[in-house]
């Protein structure tokens, strides 16, 4: 059996099932939503997640509400890390609720699911305080990202 990395953890339905899920979710909000998949860390899935925040310049959105979910397959490791701009408003019990549901359909290998529904609920949050404004532009790729 083929081990698992993080770009054949998920078939290529799935990818653009999450994928299909971001822009959904970009259509009714300003913010931007970013996921990525690891093989595997050394870190804690939110100090690699806070890493790769970084790294990828979610922190430079206009309205710094760039929200990025984060898994480490072999770690098994789910993490989501939102930018100063959409933590203000959800906190740290928010992000906590959505990850615990994530690792909840983890373990009944509801993997793809788990990821979906963690980003339509995100979504909910970031249209709540961050509407799709008329002028909004793409600040960041919808694509999954590997490592």
């Amino acid at each position: 059996m083929e081990e698992n990395t993080a770009k054949n953890f998920f078939s290529l339905e799935e990818q653009k099932k999450i994928v299909d899920a971001i822009k959904k979710v970009e259509l009714r909000t300003s913010s931007e939503l970013r996921f990525h998949i690891d093989t595997h860390t050394e870190l804690t899935a939110l100090d690699r997640a806070a890493y790769l925040f970084k790294k990828m310049k979610m922190h430079k959105t206009k309205a710094r509400n760039g929200v990025l979910l984060y898994m480490s397959v072999q770690n098994k490791l789910f993490a989501i890390i939102g930018d100063a701009g959409i933590h203000q408003y959800v906190k740290d019990e928010f992000w906590n609720e959505r990850t615990e549901e994530v690792l909840a359909d983890f373990k009944v290998s509801n993997f793809c699911q788990g990821v979906v529904s963690c980003i339509l609920k995100v979504g909910d949050a970031l249209q709540k305080h961050f509407p799709y404004q008329e002028n909004d532009v793409n600040e960041l790729p919808d694509e999954i990202t590997f490592e």
